[in-house]
C-alpha cells in the first residue's frame, strides 16, 4: 500500500524489486522497506549528484587526509535509512554478537568487515535481486552531507540531542552534552535533510572501500585503495568525540575487528529508482 497518493504518481503499477514489502514517497522523496521475519529495514533512494568531499583546510579540527576533491557519483543508489539493527542481523545471521542488547532496535554492533560480507552473502541468497552491500566511502559522505557543505549536516556544530557521542569533548568550542555511554535506536535522533538517521555518531559504519590517499583530481565513482589491510570506518561513535563525528573524518581499521563502537548500513545498487524503471 503506498504511503500517500503521491506515491502512485513515481512508482509503477508492478513494483520491480519483489523483495519490497512497502514503498512510497514523503518529504525526504522516494523509500522502500524490507521486511524480513519480523525485522524491517526502510532505504531512501540518494539519486546521482556531484558535491566536494572531504573537508575544507579552514574547518576546525580536520585531518591532513580530509584532502578535498570533486566528486561525481554517476548512478542513484539505495541506502538504508538507519545502521543494521540487531534484530534485522539476527533474522539473517541467527545470533546476536552486540553488546549492548536491550532491545532489538539498537544498531548491531562487534561485526567486523569479514562478519558484514558473510551477513550480506546470506541476505543475498535470500532476496535473489536485492544486491545488498556496503556503500563506498563517497557514497557514504554524500549522503551523509546531504547537500550540505558544514562540518555536520546540522549545520557548523551539534548538541547532544542531535547526535549519540561522547557530550564531555564538544566540538571547536560547542557547549558540553550528555554522554550516554552506550548506543541508542535507530532513528530515535534527529534525521539529516536527506532522512537518514545516526550518520553521525552511534556506531562507525564500514564502508566498502580499503583505506587509502584520497586524490586530488576530479573522480567520478570512486572506489578506495584495492589493496592493503585496512578498511573505511565513517561516522563516529557513541563513545567518539565531537572532531570524529564529521561528516568529513575518516578513520580505519583491519576487516577482523570486532568491539561496541563498530556497525554498518546497508546499500543497494547501484540502479534506478522505482519511479524511472519501467514496470518488469
Amino acid at each position: 500500500m503506498f504511503a500517500d497518493d503521491r506515491a502512485a504518481i513515481f512508482l509503477p503499477e508492478r513494483f520491480p524489486l519483489r523483495w519490497a514489502s512497502a514503498w512510497g514517497e514523503d518529504e525526504y522523496g522516494l523509500w522502500m522497506t524490507l521486511e524480513l521475519a519480523e525485522a524491517q529495514q526502510r532505504f531512501r533512494w540518494i539519486a546521482p549528484g556531484s558535491f566536494r568531499m572531504a573537508s575544507p583546510k579552514d574547518e576546525p579540527e580536520r585531518y591532513d587526509d580530509e584532502v578535498p576533491h570533486e566528486v561525481t557519483l554517476s548512478e542513484g543508489y539505495w541506502l538504508a535509512d538507519t545502521a543494521c539493527t540487531q534484530a534485522l542481523w539476527q533474522a539473517v545471521a541467527g545470533r546476536n554478537p552486540s553488546r549492548f542488547q536491550d532491545q532489538p532496535g539498537l544498531p548491531v554492533e562487534q561485526v567486523s568487515w569479514d562478519d558484514v560480507q558473510g551477513f550480506l552473502g546470506e541476505l543475498n541468497r535470500r532476496l535473489p535481486g536485492l544486491e545488498a552491500r556496503l556503500p563506498s566511502e563517497a557514497e557514504w559522505e554524500y549522503a551523509c552531507r546531504a547537500g550540505t557543505k558544514t562540518p555536520f549536516s546540522f549545520g557548523e556544530n551539534i548538541t547532544a540531542e542531535q547526535v549519540n557521542y561522547h557530550g564531555n569533548y564538544p566540538y571547536a568550542g560547542g557547549a558540553n552534552g550528555v554522554y550516554r555511554q552506550k548506543t541508542v535506536p535507530v532513528g530515535s535522533l534527529p534525521a539529516n535533510p536527506w532522512g537518514l538517521y545516526e550518520m553521525h555518531g552511534n556506531v562507525w559504519e564500514w564502508c566498502a572501500d580499503g583505506y587509502g590517499d584520497y586524490p586530488t583530481t576530479p573522480q567520478v565513482d570512486p572506489r578506495g585503495a584495492a589493496s592493503g589491510d585496512a578498511r573505511v570506518l565513517r561516522g563516529g561513535s557513541w563513545l567518539s568525540h565531537g572532531r570524529y563525528v564529521r561528516s568529513a573524518c575518516r578513520h580505519r581499521s583491519g576487516p577482523g575487528r570486532h568491539d561496541a563502537l563498530i556497525g554498518f548500513r546497508l546499500a543497494l545498487g547501484p540502479g534506478k529508482p522505482a519511479g524511472r524503471q519501467s514496470p518488469a
